[in-house]
């Protein structure tokens, strides 16, 4: 593998390719710089010494003193691309290092540079000390990952055909988690034919994934690549946290915002994705403070690195496959998948739902192979100018319709009831009514799919509920909105109650061993406590999802003093 090294200046040539130029590389003033000292400690770098590298632990946020650092791009096929040169009063860092994760650039000196380090912890009381220039900074931080994400370049590279259903699977992991990353397409690259060449054996490990590091995964697992890349870094298993947040839906964000803004230890868990649900929909409207609408992903970014400013841990992706409430040691105990246990004085249940399956023949086969739960813009570029199928009838199904309209050349929306009304917004309604290529198909239902050689979707099969003809189309992308199920099977054996449907029973519903009430979202054990779509009686809805987050830190902060009070 040939390197390509671009070697034009680097400041001069992508000035341009950052629209926000002077939001994204703000200069310091040296009053501000002053201020800063205090959080951080004096560095001293030689002529071409590395500040930080691509692939290991960035060690926190480098202040320019003296002297020039050069910033570069490196991916895992000897790509290098400059990006930019930083000098006095200028910053190091994005928004990586809130968390002390891996640096996703190269930091050489040009020259001797002398340099302010502020380590993750301490940049993090830096942004909440120093208000105002905490927020030019924490802008900045966002600024540099979006470009990064936008400019295709650094991060893992993805070695496949865009139609592969596996390299969608893993772009929408990456995207959904605001990893940068880049697709190759060994049809129309040479040095990714050579890997394919070298690397696949057969199509089946197809997407390869080059990491940063160099190493080659052959389509690997989610928690593979993210294991790999360095989005789960090496946690202290012994530490003792003051709250577990199980999920990083709209709740459990909310919940890690304020309780870690309040002083708590916090500790979230996500088996994929921040944002759940919520962070696939293409657009939402209704949500108070955003008139023109907002994409679930947006607003669950800007929640999850607010929850890291505040010093929340992310732990993504790490399913929890059991908790054990019997307290014998007097705290909580999670079992992850990876085998560990982690401690916490409280739990906080926010798991919220999964994706509901409909019994339909061959489902699983073709799941990640033109069947989606979500539509996301990696999805509709694949439905570009094709039919598609879209099954459901509440809010998520026509949002996802309306936005895959406008890529797809027709909308086919299967409806198991009669009509919309009772289970959409009305704004959606009337969107969709005036969308010449969205079919409305009521009383109808999927029976069948068909494959092709490869294994992936070509044909869907539906019929009327109220006639028995069935009828057939040449479709390649099936949505499936058709409603979820509560998350709940990691709690069995623990003594949480549930409903009928499997939800968690909070409130009035439950009562302590002296018949003492639980507060509104305390489950029947002590400590444990349930918000968002996964407590029985939840409303469902995004705004109730956060309300009930910020609700439940009260309860948490009683709970936590209660418990620490001497037994007499």
């Amino acid at each position: 593998m040939s390197a390509d090294i671009t070697t034009a200046p680097a400041a001069g040539v992508n000035a341009y390719a950052f629209p926000r130029h002077e939001q994204t590389f703000p200069t310091l003033t040296q009053q501000e710089i002053e201020r800063m000292r205090r959080f951080g400690d004096l560095r001293s770098y030689r002529d071409g010494e590395a500040l930080f590298e691509t692939g290991k632990v960035g060690p926190g946020m480098f202040v320019v003193l003296s002297g020039t650092v050069t910033i570069t791009q490196r991916d895992g096929l000897g790509h290098i691309t400059p990006i930019i040169d930083q000098g006095p009063g200028q910053f190091l860092a994005e928004i990586g290092q809130l968390s002390g994760r891996i640096a996703l650039v190269d930091g050489h000196a040009d020259g001797d540079v002398e340099t302010l380090l502020i380590p993750p912890d301490q940049l993090r009381a830096l942004l909440v000390a120093e208000a105002e220039l905490g927020e030019r900074i924490m802008r900045a931080l966002i600024l540099r990952r979006v470009s990064l994400i936008q400019g295709g370049a650094g991060g893992p590279v993805l070695i496949g055909p865009a139609s592969l259903g596996d390299t969608a699977r893993l772009q929408n992991f990456l995207a959904r988690n605001g990893q940068p990353h880049h697709v190759l397409d060994p049809a129309a690259d040479k040095d990714a034919a050579d890997l394919v060449a070298r690397y696949a054996t057969s199509r089946a490990d197809l997407p390869l994934v080059v990491c940063p590091d160099g190493r080659v995964l052959r389509n690997p697992s989610e928690p593979a690549i993210a294991y790999a890349i360095g989005m789960i870094g090496e946690h202290n298993h012994e530490k003792l946290y003051d709250v577990a947040v199980v999920g990083s839906g709209p709740a459990g964000l909310a919940t890690a915002v304020y309780a870690a803004s309040e002083g708590l230890s916090v500790a979230v868990f996500d088996a994929r994705a921040f944002g759940g649900q919520a962070g696939a929909s293409a657009r939402i409207e209704n949500y108070l403070g955003f008139p023109t609408g907002i994409s679930g992903q947006a607003l669950a970014g800007r929640a999850f690195n607010q929850a890291q400013k505040f010093g929340a841990e992310m732990l993504i992706p790490v399913s929890i496959r059991s908790l054990d409430c019997s307290r014998s040691d007097g705290v909580f105990h999670l079992a992850t998948d990876c085998g560990k246990s982690m401690r916490a004085k409280s739990v906080v249940v926010a798991s919220g739902a999964r994706y509901r399956r409909p019994e339909i023949a061959n489902l699983e086969k073709f799941e990640g192979r033109g069947v989606w739960y979500w539509a996301s813009p990696i999805e509709a570029k694949l439905c570009l100018g094709q039919d598609v199928v879209l099954v459901g009838g509440g809010n998520s199904a026509g949002q996802a319709a309306v936005f895959l309209s406008s890529h797809a050349r027709k909308v086919y929306m299967i409806i198991r009831g009669g009509g919309l009304g009772a289970s959409m917004s009305r704004y959606l309604i009337e969107r969709i009514e005036a969308t010449d290529n969205i079919e409305l198909m009521f009383n109808t239902e999927v029976v069948g799919l068909e494959g092709d050689d490869d294994a992936s979707l070509a044909r869907v099969r539906w019929r009327s509920r109220l006639a028995p003809e069935e009828h057939s189309l040449d479709i390649r992308n099936l949505f499936l909105f058709v409603g979820a199920d509560p998350a709940t099977g990691w709690l069995e054996g623990c003594g949480v109650m549930v409903d009928r449907g499997g939800f968690v029973v909070t409130g009035a519903q439950c009562q302590k061993k002296d018949g003492q009430q639980v507060s509104a979202l305390e489950t029947s054990v002590p400590g444990v406590f349930a918000v968002g779509d996964v407590r029985s009686g939840s409303v469902k809805r995004v705004g109730g999802a956060i309300g009930e987050g910020a609700q439940v830190v009260a309860a948490l902060h009683f709970y936590l003093a209660d418990a620490m009070k001497p037994s007499l």
